[in-house]
C-alpha cells in the first residue's frame, strides 16, 4: 500500500489512521470501553508513566477515537489532535488551555454566538481580557494588539455572514507579536481551505456538521503541532474531561469516507443556487464566497478551494418577509444545523445570533431579513424549485 504522505484527500479521508485488531475487520472496530487491562503492576506503571505505549482512560485515550483524530491529522496536514464531545468544547478548549490571568485574547466580531459568548463573557470571569475587531481589517488586528495578547481567534467563512478573514495576514501579525492563532473553520471544511497551509497554529471543528453530515452525533475536534498539543491542551483535556465518545468517533470515522463525494455535490449546488438568487427581484444581496459579486471574491479564489456549502442572502421586506419565505419551503427544512445531507435554513437574527444586541448584530450585518441556507445532497433541480416558489410566495 502506498504511504499516506503520497495519498490524496479522498484516500485520506478512507484509509489514514486505521488501526485493525487481530480480527482484520475492514470497518474501523467500535471500541466501547471505559478502561483497560494490564498484564501485570509493572505495566500498569510503566503506561502512567509514560514508558509503555497504550491506552489508559477512555476519557485519555480510545483506540476508536486515536483513530479518527489522526486521520483528520493527515487530512489537516497537523501532528496531533484531541476529539471533543462537541464543537464549543472544542472552542473553549483551544483558548483556556493557553490562557492565564492577566493574558489578552483578540477575536474577530464576526463569529458564533457562543463563541462571541466565551470569548467576551466567559474568560474575563477568569481574568483574561479581550478585543473584538473587525476581522477583515488587518489594521484593525494591528491596531488591538497588546503586550499581553497571546490567542487571535477567527473564523472564514464567518456565521452567518460570509465574510472573509486574511488567515496568513493575521497568522503573520499573531506571530510577529508572540501570539497564537486559532481557525474555526467549519464553514470552509478542511477540503476547501487549509489554515495551516496559510500559517495557523490551531485549527478546530465542530464535527457535528459536514464531518459527520448526517445530523447523527455531536462532536469536535483540535488540531495543532505535537509541541503545543503536549504543552498546552493535553493536560487540560486530561483532566477536564472534554472528550468524544468513541461511538460517535466511529460515526465519524464513517463519515470522513464520503466526506469529499457530499461537500463536492454540495458546493456546486450551493454556487447554482447562488447564481439563482443573486439576480431575483425579491432579494437585497446574496453572500456567497465563490461567486464573483462577492466583496472578497479575490481573497476566496486565494485562500480557498470551494465556495462553501453554505451561502447568505436577505429578503426584502425583513422578518416579516423572511418568516413568510422559510415556511414556504417544502424540501428545505427549518434547523439551525448545518452540513448536513438534508438542506437546512435558517434565520440567525431569532435563533444562533438571537442573544446579540441590536448593534451588536446591525454591526455584523445580521438583519431582520438575512436568511442562512445550508445546502445538502438533494437534487440540485429541486431546490432551485423550491426557493423559486418560496421567493414567488414571499413577493
Amino acid at each position: 500500500m502506498s504511504s499516506s504522505k503520497n495519498w490524496r484527500p479522498a484516500t485520506k479521508l478512507i484509509h489514514s489512521g486505521t488501526s485493525r485488531s487481530q480480527h482484520g475487520e475492514t470497518s474501523e472496530a467500535l471500541f466501547l470501553t471505559q478502561g483497560y487491562l494490564y498484564d501485570s503492576a509493572e505495566a500498569a506503571e510503566a503506561r502512567f508513566n509514560g514508558d509503555e505505549a497504550g491506552f489508559i482512560y477512555s476519557r485519555y485515550g480510545n483506540p476508536t477515537v486515536d483513530m479518527f483524530e489522526k486521520r483528520m491529522c493527515e487530512i489537516e496536514g497537523a501532528e496531533a489532535a484531541r476529539a471533543t464531545a462537541s464543537g464549543m468544547a472544542a472552542v473553549a478548549a483551544s483558548i483556556a488551555c493557553q490562557v492565564k490571568a492577566g493574558d489578552h485574547v483578540i477575536a474577530a466580531k464576526a463569529l458564533f454566538g457562543s463563541c462571541r459568548w466565551i470569548v467576551e463573557t466567559l474568560m474575563p470571569q477568569y481574568g483574561v481580557e479581550f478585543s473584538l475587531v473587525d476581522g477583515k481589517d488587518i489594521n484593525a488586528w494591528k491596531a488591538a494588539v497588546k503586550p499581553n495578547t497571546t490567542v487571535f481567534f477567527l473564523e472564514s467563512p464567518t456565521n452567518p455572514t460570509l465574510e472573509l478573514v486574511d488567515i496568513k495576514a493575521v497568522a503573520d501579525l499573531a506571530h510577529e507579536n508572540g501570539a497564537v492563532l486559532i481557525v474555526d473553520n467549519v464553514f470552509a471544511t478542511p477540503l476547501h481551505q487549509s489554515p495551516m497551509e496559510l500559517g495557523a497554529d490551531i485549527v478546530m471543528y465542530s464535527t457535528t456538521k459536514h464531518i459527520d453530515g448526517q445530523g447523527r452525533c455531536l462532536g469536535g475536534i483540535i488540531l495543532g503541532s505535537e509541541e503545543w498539543v503536549n504543552e498546552h491542551l493535553h493536560e487540560y483535556f486530561r483532566h477536564t474531561g472534554p472528550s468524544m465518545s468513541p461511538f460517535n468517533a466511529w460515526n465519524f470515522l464513517k463519515g470522513l469516507e464520503t466526506l469529499s463525494i457530499r461537500v463536492n455535490q454540495q458546493t456546486a449546488s450551493a454556487g447554482m443556487i447562488a447564481d439563482l438568487i443573486a439576480d431575483n427581484t425579491c432579494i437585497n444581496k446574496m453572500i456567497y464566497p465563490g461567486h464573483e459579486s462577492h466583496p472578497q471574491a479575490e481573497l476566496a479564489q486565494r485562500q480557498m478551494r470551494g465556495g462553501s456549502t453554505m451561502l447568505a442572502f436577505e429578503v426584502k421586506g425583513g422578518k416579516e418577509k423572511a418568516f413568510k419565505f422559510i415556511n414556504a419551503l417544502e424540501t428545505i427544512q427549518i434547523s439551525n444545523n448545518l452540513g448536513d445531507a438534508k438542506s437546512l435554513i435558517t434565520h440567525p437574527a431569532t435563533t444562533t445570533h438571537k442573544n446579540l444586541s441590536d448593534e451588536d448584530r446591525d454591526e455584523l450585518g445580521i438583519s431582520d431579513g438575512m436568511i442562512r441556507l445550508s445546502v445538502g445532497l438533494e437534487d440540485s433541480a429541486d431546490l432551485i424549485e423550491d426557493i423559486e416558489q418560496a421567493l414567488s410566495v414571499a413577493q
